[in-house]
């Protein structure tokens, strides 16, 4: 259920016994389902992802594929929020689903390299 606080920016209650649990604070709320950029922030995201695809192919070709398959992980993520910038601008909530994706695919890449870095890093 969304409401409206006394500064009119919207939050997300869930209603417990009566009582309001906020899940997401307005402002992570209003970056996260803003209106899409547009193509100059989709480009830069798009090029980071050929980027990281284009040190994968070298290490691929030098053989060394194993150890880097993170860059896979980084392209996926920029990937998303890329197509999350160049959505239209009345898009705003499959922008913010496709932004969260790729920070929850950056942080679980994050997470396995702080707890598991055998797996990324052979």
């Amino acid at each position: 259920m969304a409401r409206y606080n006394q500064r009119r920016t919207k939050t997300i209650v869930i209603s417990i016994a009566k009582t309001g649990i906020r899940v997401m604070p307005s402002t992570i709320y209003k970056i996260v389902f803003s209106e899409p950029s547009g193509w100059p922030n989709a480009l830069i995201q798009f090029i980071g992802a050929l980027a990281f695809l284009g040190i994968y192919a070298s290490a691929w070709s030098g053989g060394n594929a194993d150890s880097s398959n993170w860059l896979l992980i980084v392209a996926i993520g920029n990937t998303l929020a890329g197509i999350a910038e160049s959505l239209p601008q009345n898009r705003q909530l499959v922008a913010g689903m496709f932004r969260l994706t790729a920070i929850l695919v950056l942080m679980g890449l994050l997470t396995i390299a702080i707890f598991a870095p055998e797996l990324i890093f052979g």
